[in-house]
This record gives C-alpha cells, structure tokens and sequence, in this order.
C-alpha cells in the first residue's frame, strides 16, 4: 500500500497524522491530500455499505430514499431528487428498482393529475429495521477505536468540509451564465 505523505514543513497534514493509504497516491494528488483521503474514504464506505446492503436486496443509495419515504410518507419523485441532491434519470432508475422489488407503489397525485406519488409498501415497513441494523454496523465499522470526543469532532469536521463544498457549489451555480 502506498503512503500519502505530504510535504515536511507545507502546512498541509503534518507527518505524524499521515496513515496508510488504502490505494497509491499519485504525485498529482499531493497539492490535496484532504481531497484524496475523502475520495479513498468515499469509495471505501459505499463499497462496504452495497455489501451490507445487498443482504438485504438494496443498492447504495435505495435506503435513503426508502429513509425519506418512511420519515415523510409518499413524495413526489421530483421532491426526492431535491431532498436526495440527486438528478432525475438516476431518481427514475432507483424508484423503478425499489418498485419493482415490492418495496414502493406509485399512485395518482391528488392534487396534481400531471405526478404520482411514490409511497412505500408494508414490505419496506418491514425492511426497515434491517436498514437501520445495516447503518448501525457501518457507524460501528467506520468508528472503530475512536472515542465518543472524536466522533464528535469527526462529525463537526465532516460537516463543516461539506458546508464549505455546499457554499463553493452555489457559488459556483450563481456564477454560471447558463444555469
């Protein structure tokens, strides 16, 4: 395995934080070494999260919208591409899977004949659990060794990483001419 070590002295990470990287940090990557850990962190967790999801007949991604459903009720589909940040066609493709495995119905809107709702089944009532078992053991799994102290400061700085992604994102829409 390859280390990612930044330069002695940059101002970046120092030394003694640095650990094993999981794959081989290229030199290119050495001006972020931030980025390149929340690549290798992202690609890690999602792949070991499809893992435990696949158990129980979910891909990464169908239990958050199975999440929002259970917490809100029936939704739009284009209401769950905004509370998910995601895009219509992967949205179309995701509720069509969980559809198709029993796990949610659509039905007519009643106040918009153009939408149908999307609500779930009481087969994802009882799958429930199941996802809340599944993201338990991958807090457990993504926690390990640490203390309740450094798990919260993990999750401040996570959140504060993704505030500041969030705000260089609208910016960057505000900027944008063609949006």
């Amino acid at each position: 395995m390859a280390q990612s070590t930044p330069e002695a002295g940059s101002g970046r990470v120092p030394a003694e934080a640095v650990q094993e990287a999981t794959v081989p940090v290229p030199a290119a990557a050495g001006s972020g070494p931030i980025s390149h850990a929340i690549f290798r962190l992202a690609r890690l967790h999602r792949m070991f999260a499809g893992q435990l999801l696949r158990r129980i007949g979910l891909h990464p991604g169908q239990e958050l919208v199975m999440m929002h459903l259970w917490e809100l009720g029936p939704q739009r589909q284009t209401d769950l591409v905004r509370l998910l940040d995601s895009d219509a066609a992967t949205m179309t493709r995701t509720v069509r899977r969980l559809e198709q495995a029993g796990f949610v119905r659509r039905r007519p809107s009643p106040t918009d004949r153009r939408a149908s709702l999307i609500e779930p089944t009481a087969a994802s009532h009882a799958l429930r659990r199941e996802v809340e078992q599944v993201w338990s053991r991958l807090e457990d799994i993504s926690t390990a060794g640490l203390s309740d102290d450094e798990r919260a400061a993990a999750l401040r700085t996570l959140e504060r990483l993704e505030h500041n992604l969030a705000v260089a994102a609208a910016d960057s829409a505000d900027a944008d001419p063609q949006r």
